[in-house]
């Protein structure tokens, strides 16, 4: 896939990952919209789960793809808004991501 090809793709992804994510943040950034897989460029997955994640800045609560890959973000919260943002989240259907969270 061509590498222009992969970023329209992923933004789209990325886009709509953001939306879930703003309903129970009432916030959101998009973060990644393409992944390297041997050795080429792809889009983000369209699977869509939740996490936690722990930054230098504070917490954040993160829609990810099946391999852990960040889609969209949260600002900087403390650990409790993050985890109640992520409950929000699993109570409305998304399934919790038990992996590594890939933020670059």
């Amino acid at each position: 896939m061509q590498y222009h090809k992969a970023v329209r793709i992923g933004q789209d992804r990325a886009r709509k990952s953001q939306m879930t994510l703003f309903t129970h943040a009432g916030f959101a950034m998009l973060t990644l919209t393409v992944k390297k897989s041997q050795g080429t460029f792809v889009p983000v997955g369209e699977q869509e789960f939740v996490a936690v994640a722990q930054k230098p800045e504070g917490w954040i609560t993160v829609i990810v793809d099946e391999e852990g890959y960040a889609k969209a973000q949260s600002k900087n919260l403390s650990e409790e808004e993050a985890r109640a943002i992520f409950k929000k989240a699993v109570d409305a259907g998304i399934s919790e991501f038990k992996g590594q969270v890939k933020l670059v």
